[in-house]
């Protein structure tokens, strides 16, 4: 069993990077699935398949690499909101990730979104994760 799946998803995502690793393959849930979108809707990934053929399923990620210098285009994750101390953000004072340059992944009432959306949308909520 693992305490923080959320923390598995992006150790494996950034392991496959480190390795690099054309394709990873991740057990599923329903908040991994929302974090692969925003992910792939900001351009972090190349595409994603989720394959639910067994019990759990299996989210399979292509990983995004610039094609002259090999480079990956995530160049960190980091996990902000643990399970032993939450982080959370009224939508006045969500954070900047590199000054604009990053992304910082929330868990709001209105689902899975970044902090750009989140400041459109006047909603703030759990800070997952940072990706830049």
């Amino acid at each position: 069993m693992n305490t923080d799946p959320i923390a598995d998803y992006l150790t494996r995502l950034r392991n496959a990077i480190k390795a690099n690793h054309r394709v990873v393959e991740i057990p599923a849930s329903k908040i991994k699935k929302e974090i692969t979108r925003v992910l792939h809707e900001k351009g972090y990934i190349q595409s994603y398949r989720f394959d639910d053929s067994s019990v759990q399923g299996t989210i399979k990620i292509a990983l995004k690499y610039n094609p002259s210098t090999k480079q990956p285009a995530i160049v960190n994750l980091e996990r902000v909101s643990k399970p032993g101390l939450r982080k959370y953000a009224h939508y006045e004072n969500l954070p900047r990730v590199l000054n604009g340059l990053g992304v910082a992944i929330l868990s709001t009432s209105k689902g899975v979104i970044t902090e750009k959306e989140a400041k459109d949308l006047n909603v703030g909520g759990e800070v997952l994760c940072y990706v830049y």
